[in-house]
């Protein structure tokens, strides 16, 4: 199989990849994290500061399609009976809905309910993979890792939301399994954006003791995309 190889100008040094060995992973960008009236909402944060990295997250998504790379979506979602959610999970920081609870956009991450789904914009195509998880990793309890070994891939892309929770776990978890992970910086945000700049230091540090950070444009214009 003929691949394409990438450098991407990122810190703390290059990252190398091919893109048929790499696979971008979007986390979570869910109408009831991103959208007024979701759950993110609900516990008091500012939506519109997730909203704004959506602009980036398309670029980046419709370069990785063209070029013909594996694309992987996440929901933070659970069962409707919530046996897949305990308790420290649902009623931590006493929000005014909790996960499960009928919200405005359906039950508060369950899976199914409108809320749960991915914003419009970054709607998944047919034959990409979309992963649902219980917990703020992208691994745990999914089948995420037999998908990236089904199709030999060594190296991830990491986009979406929030950065210094289901992300930065989800990262972490990979180098733990042995992959290699670029953050797509203006492609993640928090909430707290202070949260957000403590995480990509965090990340780098060290040499990339969890993985590497850049702009997407650093990406796009290793793809050819400037």
């Amino acid at each position: 199989m003929t691949t394409r190889q990438l450098q991407v100008d990122a810190q703390p040094f290059v990252f190398d990849c091919e893109v048929q060995r790499t696979a971008l992973v979007i986390i979570d960008m869910q109408r009831d994290f991103i959208e007024p009236g979701g759950f993110g909402e609900s516990l008091g944060n500012d939506v519109a500061l997730l909203a704004a990295i959506v602009p980036a997250c398309q670029a980046v998504l419709a370069a990785w399609r063209e070029a013909g790379g594996m694309v992987v979506h996440t929901r933070e979602s659970h069962r409707p009976d919530l046996a897949d959610c305990p308790p420290a999970k649902r009623n931590r920081g006493n929000p005014r809905l909790r996960i499960g609870d009928p919200g405005p956009m359906g039950r508060i991450l369950v899976a199914g309910e409108p809320g749960n789904q991915i914003i419009d914009a970054l709607k998944p195509a047919v034959m990409e993979t979309v992963i649902d998880k219980p917990g703020k990793g992208a691994f745990y309890a999914t089948p995420l890792q037999a998908k990236l070994q089904e199709r030999s891939i060594r190296k991830l892309l990491f986009m979406g939301v929030t950065t210094e929770v289901c992300v930065q776990t989800s990262m972490r978890e990979a180098n733990d399994r042995g992959y290699d992970s670029l953050l797509l910086e203006d492609c993640t945000e928090s909430y707290f954006p202070q949260f957000k700049a403590a995480t990509l230091e965090m990340v780098r540090a060290q040499g990339g003791i969890v993985g590497w950070t850049t702009p997407s444009s650093s990406l796009l214009s290793a793809m050819g995309k400037a």
